[in-house]
């Protein structure tokens, strides 16, 4: 099912179909270097089954993000619950494949899932936790409008928590249309 759509992608509902295109992205070691460890096949297959049973219990998760020029599924971006410190936090979370970086995409979709975070899920916060060294990923959340919030140790890695509220997101910066 198609969720979102920008001038370049669309995110919709992963398929148990699009492991090997998903692996391409979180299993590459360059990709992942962020993570404890890129994922393996079964990995890849419990991430999209994670996800679609996040879309089953909360109505969003981490969408497949395809490329509209030629349908290739090329990253994935959406929404997470979290619990950050004991609270439960909505993550703006991303991955592109490593050939694609440096082309805007990872930015395009995680602004078009802040309009959709705010929008349609009424969230009065948005964050992306990222690790400190992460800079193309702390660029993203930048021209997402998001700022340093605060430090954590989330999964036994030192994270900081980008965030960005309601009050704080432009309206004028839609980058996706709801199907």
């Amino acid at each position: 099912m198609q969720v979102l759509e920008t001038s370049r992608l669309i995110l919709r509902e992963f398929r148990v179909d699009d492991a090997d295109a998903l692996g391409r992205v979180i299993s590459d070691a360059e990709t992942m270097r962020f993570y404890v460890a890129p994922f393996d096949r079964a990995g890849v297959e419990a991430w999209i089954a994670r996800n679609r049973q996040r879309y089953e219990l909360d109505g969003f998760g981490l969408w497949a993000m395809v490329l509209k020029s030629t349908g290739e599924l090329i990253g994935d971006c959406g929404l997470v619950a979290q619990n950050v410190d004991g609270i439960k936090e909505l993550e703006v979370g991303y991955h592109v494949r490593r050939d694609l970086w440096g082309q805007g995409l990872g930015t395009e979709a995680a602004r078009a899932c802040r309009d959709y975070g705010f929008g349609e899920v009424k969230a009065e916060r948005l964050i992306s936790l990222i690790r400190s060294e992460n800079f193309p990923s702390r660029r993203v959340a930048e021209k997402n409008g998001m700022r340093v919030w605060k430090e954590v140790l989330w999964h036994d890695l030192p994270h900081l928590v980008y965030a960005i509220r309601r009050d704080e997101a432009s309206a004028t910066q839609n980058a996706g249309t709801l199907l």
